[in-house]
């Protein structure tokens, strides 16, 4: 790890705050960056439009009672990473090249759209119980590194 690595997880944890999830436990960041400079910047909170589970002042997932690292698709918040990607389109801005900055592990899902949208390393701080995410980016290329604090 480096300085710049360090700058932009600090930059990831400050973007986690903004999330719209009920749980604060569940607070994700995200940071795009490519040459060292920040591209876009993603958290996980409800679509544009539909209220939020803050809004809603309880979890879909908790009240349901699904585990996490399961469906994914039962969830009013879009991912910290997807957000992050989808912005960058909103915007024009090319990730190609990038890294991405992230407080934890991506899922399969943010991993499949990280390795299309063509970003080629990702650095996360607290694990995730998806194996399969890491696989897919081992497959694909994908330089995948856990930060530590130590520079």
């Amino acid at each position: 790890m480096n300085k710049w690595d360090k700058r932009f997880m600090e930059m990831a944890f400050l973007v986690a705050t903004w999330s719209s999830c009920f749980q604060e436990n569940r607070h994700i960041g995200a940071v795009v960056v490519k040459d060292n400079r920040i591209i876009t910047t993603g958290y996980n909170g409800a679509p544009s439009g539909v209220a939020s589970c803050k809004d809603r002042q309880e979890c879909l997932r908790r009240k349901l009672e699904i585990p996490s690292g399961t469906r994914h698709e039962l969830c009013y918040a879009v991912h910290a990473e997807q957000n992050a990607i989808a912005q960058a389109a909103k915007l024009g801005s090319s990730v190609e090249g990038a890294t991405l900055y992230c407080t934890h592990q991506p899922c399969v899902i943010c991993a499949k759209m990280i390795i299309n949208s063509g970003i080629v390393r990702v650095v996360y701080k607290h694990g995730y119980p998806d194996e399969f995410s890491m696989q897919l980016f081992n497959e694909a290329g994908v330089k995948v590194e856990i930060y530590t604090d130590e520079i």
